[in-house]
């Protein structure tokens, strides 16, 4: 066994310790990794699922708690009305939770994955733990009227059912496409075909001889189909409809948080063809391919007291900060690391490995690679791996009292499961509308056309790629590339990872790095794999990290991994997949949730999967999606933090609670403060500035009933959020 099944073995074995009795929740969250692993590689619908499998455990243990208000049940959620009754207060509440969590879970996942590709393992691992508990996988009963806790767990099941097969993701059809139809034509990637007519603003479409997804799915299409590139509209946690832009390029693109366009290809004036930015971000993914040669002598320092700790507000926004963020010759950032392990006191110890094992390395361990869990799965065995380290106090926000493993699990596991699912819908929907280019395409494109550096060599195009030494350069007579007839010769050639055509024996070769003709360029990735079947902009993996690095800092109460560092051991040469390595064992390192994501982030880069472009922006969306699905979390979670019996922190306070026609606000900052009251679904119902003192808002245009309280700042940074009712 080994590579990425040690790497899952790995993960359970090593990120979970399962000498530990954990929690049910945790159980059948296990379960359900599992279950994505066999499944197809589909992000966006495994973030739904961990997101309602989320809302079902946590909904089954909020029935039975003084303070928690149950998500679904019993609610109206996203105009879905989950009817409850009530049920007789159980003796013993644990055994009352666990039964309607695992009656719940059984029914939700054998429904989620009856029609995945490995169903007969998954149903088989399903029944096996179910039956294991002692339950009985005939009891398929949804009245609960009686005190039937199975029941109560079935009919919960049957409704979040019911719910997603109206929640826009047409779940019942197999999540297809409506309307979204391909520019361009597909690549053909065994032919080297020209590929210069193509929009080169556009995804492409890639055809293979065999495409093997990344859960080592092989698919009967030979080219793929774009993965959810409608699903912006299926129905959210947290996202709210003052973030949404309805767009039409064709059909209708719910946009939230709408970043604006990537960079298009410009056509460069004389000599200044790295000036185009579109340029500028793809030669750089080119130009990092040359670090993937084990043979490569260039050590680097990975530990956190090297790299890391960049200030989320100084992330670039314009090409000139682009250009000084990343190292394009070098690779990296421009993070600088931690002075101090904050557990320990002392410096972090240095880690020199090969930049070559680490760039690989990173393109693989993020991605997740053939049996996946998928990016937001892989951040739910972070999260356990977290859980289960002997530093972490299980405090809910780092607060109040220490929680038992099954309050702490469900209630991470909303917080989290409820960020992946907006970051996926939030995502997916701009990748749809703005349907962008990968490096394959673009790469091999810029060097069908040419040069755009200078116009007296050959291949002058004013769309071509920039000419940079070592790196990037035209084929001349006499070079190996130039052909037994020079038919290459003004060609374009890429110092570069050459691909898998160098690969016989993924167990024992490597490709390494040479020159190669930029027609040739390939990511760092699998021959029946190549590229994600969806548009680059944004990045999915920036996105999605970003989002769980903030919850997990939100969560904690700290964004360090306990003990100042997490940690994650590679064998040598028994790790990679397509190719051999790495060719020394190596340990990645994090101090930070956030250096966990930001390093997602840049193994795209390295593994040739997007461009700057495409990370940063997604970076920003995440950071801000991460907060607010948290901020919601904990208006179900009630009382877990210190608050004030009616305060949003120590400056802000609410009074009465319930109202009636008058809400009173305390602003004892001096400083100017906004109110927002939100619906249950997400509408902004009421807003008024706060300044300092006390102020008495009117609100009886507003009928009975919940609402979420918000207060930002003049910076429009959230203060806090808080559940109030009008009576």
């Amino acid at each position: 066994m080994k590579k990425i099944t040690l790497l899952l073995l790995i993960f359970v074995l090593g990120f979970s310790n399962t000498n530990a009795q954990h929690s049910i929740a945790r159980e059948w969250n296990e379960v359900l990794l599992n279950a994505i692993r066999s499944d197809f590689a589909r992000p966006t619908v495994h973030a739904r699922n961990l997101f309602h499998t989320s809302i079902v455990m946590y909904d089954a243990w909020a029935i039975f708690d003084n303070q928690a208000e149950t998500v679904f049940l019993g609610k109206n959620f996203n105009d879905y009305n989950c009817v409850f009754n009530g049920i007789t207060t159980p003796s013993d509440a644990d055994a009352a939770t666990h039964e309607i969590i695992s009656f719940a879970m059984y029914r939700l996942l054998l429904h989620r994955f009856e029609n995945a590709p490995g169903v007969t393992q998954i149903t088989q691992e399903i029944n096996d733990f179910f039956t294991s508990l002692g339950y009985d996988s005939s009891f398929d009963s949804i009245d609960y009227s009686g005190g039937s806790y199975a029941a109560l767990g079935n009919y919960l099941a049957s409704q979040i059912i019911t719910y997603g097969l109206d929640d826009n993701s047409y779940e019942q059809f197999g999540y297809p496409n409506a309307y979204y139809i391909p520019d361009n034509p597909a690549l053909i990637l065994e032919l080297y075909e020209d590929n210069t007519d193509i929009d080169p603003n556009k995804w492409q479409p890639l055809a293979f001889d065999t495409f093997v997804d990344q859960s080592g799915n092989i698919l009967p299409d030979a080219v793929p189909s774009f993965l959810s590139p409608e699903w912006g509209s299926v129905d959210p946690f947290c996202l709210v409809p003052e973030d949404l832009d309805i767009l039409n390029d064709g059909f209708d693109s719910y946009v939230y948080n709408n970043p604006g366009p990537p960079v298009y290809i410009q056509d460069s004036s004389d000599g200044d063809g790295i000036e185009d930015p579109y340029k500028w971000h793809f030669a750089l993914v080119a130009a990092w391919s040359s670090h993937l040669d084990p043979a490569d002598p260039t050590m680097i320092d990975i530990s956190p007291g090297a790299i890391g700790n960049f200030d989320f507000d100084n992330l670039p926004q314009t090409f000139e900060e682009y250009q000084a963020f990343y190292d394009f010759i070098n690779g990296g950032d421009a993070s600088t690391g931690h002075t101090l392990n904050p557990a320990t006191g002392l410096p972090y110890a240095p880690n020199l490995v090969k930049r070559a094992d680490y760039a690989r390395v990173l393109a693989e361990f993020w991605a997740d690679g053939p049996d996946s869990e998928t990016p937001p799965g892989h951040w739910f065995t972070i999260l356990n791996y977290v859980s289960d380290h002997p530093d972490l106090e299980k405090r809910i926000a780092g607060q109040g009292p220490i929680v038992d493993d099954l309050e702490w699990d469900v209630k991470s596991y909303l917080s989290l499961g409820s960020a992946m699912h907006d970051a996926a819908v939030n995502t997916w929907g701009i990748k749809g509308y703005y349907d962008y280019i990968r490096p394959i395409s673009a790469i091999r494109y810029m060097a069908g056309k040419g040069q755009s550096t200078d116009p007296s060599l050959d291949s002058f195009d004013r769309q071509g790629l920039p000419l940079i030494p070592g790196l990037i350069e035209v084929v001349e007579t006499g070079d190996p590339l130039a052909g037994d007839n020079d038919e290459n010769v003004g060609k374009i050639k890429i110092y570069a990872w050459r691909g898998p055509d160098f690969i016989s024996d993924p167990e024992t070769d490597v490709a390494g790095v040479d020159w190669i003709l930029g027609g040739h360029w390939w990511p760092y990735q699998r021959a029946t794999f190549v590229t994600p079947p969806f548009a680059g902009y944004l990045s999915g993996h920036s996105t999605f990290s970003r989002a769980a690095s903030e919850v997990l800092t939100r969560l904690t109460g700290d964004p360090f991994f306990p003990g100042g560092m997490g940690t994650f051991v590679m064998n040598q040469d028994d790790f990679l997949v397509f190719e051999t390595g790495p060719s020394q064992t190596m340990t990645l390192q994090w101090a930070t949730y956030r250096d966990a994501s930001d390093q997602t982030s840049l193994s795209r880069i390295w593994g040739g999967i997007h461009p700057p472009i495409d990370d940063i922006r997604g970076r920003i969306i995440g950071q801000k999606i991460g907060n607010e699905a948290f901020d919601l979390a904990l208006t179900y979670f009630q009382d877990t933090l210190n608050d004030q019996e009616f305060g949003i922190n120590e400056t802000v306070s609410l009074y009465p609670i319930p109202f009636k026609n008058t809400l009173t606000v305390s602003n004892t900052e001096n400083a100017q403060m906004k109110l927002y009251l939100f619906s249950l679904d997400g509408k902004v119902v009421f807003e008024s500035d706060l300044f300092f003192g006390h102020a008495d808002l009117n609100v009886t245009v507003l009928s009975r009933g919940m609402y979420f309280a918000k207060i930002v700042d003049a910076n429009n940074t959230t203060i806090g959020v808080k559940k109030v009712v009008k009576n």
